[in-house]
């Protein structure tokens, strides 16, 4: 299979040809969800709030992504720094460590999820009429709980090791499957909101099968659950990896508290209807921030090797290179967010009243999402060069200091409304984002340069 030399070849090539197999497949990932939603919106006579009742579910399905990104995303850039140092032996204690400790979460969070998702979805704003949808969407995907965390979870150490598109492959295989079993279950065989759930599970499935089958008898660097007898010396990986990886943790379980703010204040300001706009909006924003985080993903292990083989050059380079790839890519879309945003909202939902409702409230969410690329830039070179406490504070300062303070206070305090919670986030882009790209650049480029002279 073809693998990514990460030590030779430029920066440019190197990104792109990690990026684009990741691009490939996390559109195609976004696709199965967003053909879920349009699916569900389309059941007939509850469409509307059936998508409004998956939208309560986003914050736990987000909580679970966290937590395969805890070991996942804090393991792989670990684990590529090993490898560029030749430290073999380490890179594999740092892979069974993040594997060992992602199942045992995953069984944990599965337990949790079952017992008490009820009363968490009634905290979340679910009226009555909405928790008959919410309730069994939640229940069954938490059964696939564990599939689910080593799918996206342990897919970062095949890209780590140079397989882009063997990565790639994994996302598709469940993608698929659930492009074609979500009209099956849902239409053919009448279990509505129940059957997208049971083809979601099925598909997470295959997609973790593959993801194992791969990282057990293809790959160099092969995974295995740590024998009871090595657990304590590798206490200090375990340690490191749940450091590193708690940043883009705290970013993803601080995206689930807005989700639930934000669902809290609109239910009661606004009604089940502007739950199915947020719904529509987090949909929409997922479709933006695929490529972004293709671009992101795929340099981080070129940043990460890089700076593990004291190559400062390359490191600087991959960048500026990311940087640019981002920058370009994100003006295009914006472009299309705040000129057609009725054609985004289209995909979702044909229901007049939603759109009508939708497009304003669209608008104002992204009308300062370009300044979200400095956050993304500066969290993606943090994690990849191993700068924990930067990552980790910047993840709590955009959405815990800023993010869910202005979604109460915009709306009550200031008297706006549903307006206050959609301009809450462009706030925050603004502030977090600037200040986290500023500290990166005034903290890693003096490093790099050190680097650099010890390098002369």
């Amino acid at each position: 299979m073809k693998r990514i030399d990460f030590e030779n070849g430029t920066i440019t090539s190197n990104i792109l040809n990690a990026a684009l197999p990741m691009l490939v497949a996390q559109l195609i990932s976004l696709l199965y969800n967003v053909v879920d939603r349009i699916y569900i919106a389309r059941i007939p006579e509850i469409g509307t709030l059936a998508l409004g009742a998956v939208g309560l579910c986003f914050p736990i399905v987000v909580i679970i992504t966290a937590f395969s990104n805890l070991f996942g995303g804090g393991g792989a850039p670990i684990f590529s720094i090993s490898r560029g140092k030749k430290d073999y032996e380490s890179a594999g204690r740092i892979m069974n460590s993040s594997f060992s400790m992602l199942c045992l979460a995953a069984i944990i969070l599965m337990m949790i999820g079952l017992i008490f998702a009820k009363p968490v979805l009634m905290i979340f704003g679910a009226s009555r009429e909405a928790l008959k949808y919410a309730l069994p969407y939640l229940m069954i995907y938490c059964i696939g709980t564990l599939p689910s965390m080593i799918a996206t979870g342990m897919n970062p150490f095949i890209n780590a090791q140079g397989y882009a598109t063997t990565g790639m492959m994994s996302v598709v295989i469940g993608a698929a499957s659930n492009i074609i079993l979500d009209p099956v279950f849902i239409f053919v065989f009448h279990l509505g909101i129940e059957g997208a759930a049971i083809a979601t599970v099925i598909s997470q499935i295959f997609s973790a099968g593959f993801v194992l089958f791969f990282l057990r008898s293809r790959a160099e660097i092969k995974v295995r659950f740590l024998r009871p007898d090595e657990v304590k010396g590798c206490l200090k990986y375990m340690k490191d990896i749940v450091s590193l990886g708690s940043a883009g943790f705290i970013m993803q379980i601080t995206n689930s508290l807005v989700t639930i703010s934000c669902n809290h204040v609109l239910s009661v300001i606004g009604g089940d209807i502007y739950i199915s706009v947020m719904t529509i909006i987090t949909s929409v924003r997922q479709i933006v921030e695929t490529p972004i985080y293709a671009i992101t993903d795929g340099s981080s292990p070129i940043l990460s090797y890089n700076y593990g083989a004291i190559r400062p050059k390359r490191v600087k380079k991959a960048g500026v290179v990311m940087t640019l790839m981002v920058l370009i890519y994100t003006g295009i879309a914006w472009g299309l967010i705040i000129f057609a945003p009725a054609l985004l909202i289209g995909i979702f939902s044909s229901d007049k009243a939603l759109i009508a409702d939708a497009v304003p409230a669209l608008k104002k969410y992204f009308s300062a999402f370009i300044f979200m690329d400095l956050q993304y830039i500066g969290q993606t070179v943090f994690k990849s060069l191993n700068k924990k406490k930067q990552a980790i504070f910047f993840s709590i300062l955009r959405k815990v200091v800023i993010v869910v303070p202005l979604t109460y206070l915009l709306p009550f305090g200031f008297g706006m409304g549903t307006d206050g919670v959609f301009l809450a986030e462009p706030v925050s882009n603004i502030v977090g984002g600037s200040l986290c790209f500023a500290v990166m650049l005034f903290t890693v480029l003096p490093e790099l340069a050190r680097m650099r002279e010890k390098e002369i």
